[in-house]
């Protein structure tokens, strides 16, 4: 007879991989795919250094990156496709994939705002003191945050956004009506917001996609931190390889 803890990280460890093959269905294929249960935990980006993982084309300000370069609180990061870049601003980390272009804007290594003006960004956010807080834009919304874990997707039309956890709130960029407050503790309200649609009604449900606990377990790691939902789950390493 199993162990109940055996048991449940066996249980996990299914769905996490049935997750991942998801992610490389959904456009995320350039990103490592399986979950490797004896993968080490990753430690910590030492000061100075930003990006933890890239591969393919990527560009900061301008320019061809490399594994040594410095992305500051007021970069332009860009991606091409078949690309992806993992990187550190301060105590927020992110994953920008393929085809994604976002632009940052702050003081020192602080973030105060970013705009996804395309593509995909799975971010965590380290908790504002003293009243700061951070804006997040993308094409049809905004999105104010605190400490949280968040996933978007920019479009010319429409926006994607899962707060994976913590509490955000989002509103369509041109109608004042259509805005939400939402508080999660494991991607409890993935929304659409819509450039089109009636007043008011321009934010809708929509389902978890395109990401997964382990990307976050792993962003949040190279940060110093471990996310909540992981005392529901019986499972401490990320992924290997990454």
């Amino acid at each position: 007879m199993s162990h109940p803890i055996i048991e449940a990280r066996r249980q996990f460890l299914q769905q996490a991989m049935g997750s991942a093959i998801a992610v490389t269905a959904g456009g995320a294929s350039m990103l490592p795919a399986l979950v490797h249960a004896l993968g080490k935990i990753p430690e910590q980006l030492i000061p100075g250094k930003s990006i933890y993982d890239m591969r393919g084309t990527v560009f900061v300000d301008g320019k061809l990156a490399s594994s040594d370069t410095y992305i500051s609180a007021n970069s332009l990061v860009e991606t091409g496709s078949s690309s992806y870049v993992v990187f550190v601003i301060g105590f927020d980390a992110h994953i920008l994939r393929e085809n994604s272009r976002v632009k940052f804007a702050g003081k020192d290594n602080l973030e105060e705002s970013l705009r996804l003006a395309t593509g995909k960004l799975l971010s965590v956010f380290g908790a504002r003191t003293g009243g700061a807080t951070h804006t997040v834009q993308t094409t049809t919304a905004t999105i104010g945050i605190r400490g949280t874990g968040l996933y978007i997707e920019s479009e010319e039309d429409v926006s994607y956004a899962c707060t994976c956890y913590g509490k955000v709130e989002i509103a369509s960029t041109d109608d004042p009506q259509s805005k939400e407050t939402i508080v999660s503790v494991h991607h409890d309200a993935p929304r659409y917001i819509t450039k089109d649609g009636k007043a008011g009604g321009k934010i809708t449900s929509a389902p978890m996609k395109n990401h997964t606990d382990e990307e976050l377990m792993l962003i949040e790691q190279i940060v110093g931190r471990t996310p909540d939902f992981t005392s529901l789950k019986s499972y401490s390493a990320p992924r290997k390889g990454y």
